[in-house]
């Protein structure tokens, strides 16, 4: 019961402190063959504030929720140029 009290209110305030999410799609190039994707992939999830990377192969788009207070599109879409795949934000 005791650890209860002190753990509950820690998880509550640290709810409080969490960004608002955001998802932003981008147009990926260079998407050549299978393993492309999982590069990308990679390259965006070492963003910080990145929670969630979706990769379609067929319509080359990145699809990524991030925390908006501490990444944006230019953030992302660097990432993926660095890595050898140029993107852009879909609009």
């Amino acid at each position: 019961m005791r650890l209860t009290c002190l753990i509950l209110p820690l998880l509550v305030a640290g709810s409080a402190f969490a960004g608002t999410p955001e998802t932003i799609t981008l147009d990926v190039q260079n998407m050549t063959c299978a393993v492309c994707p999982i590069t990308v992939k990679k390259a965006l999830e070492s963003v910080p504030g990145v929670d969630d990377v979706k990769i379609d192969f067929a319509h080359k788009t990145a699809t990524v929720r991030v925390d908006r207070e501490k990444a944006n599109a230019a953030l992302l879409t660097k990432a993926t140029t660095d890595a050898g795949f140029p993107s852009t934000l879909r609009r």
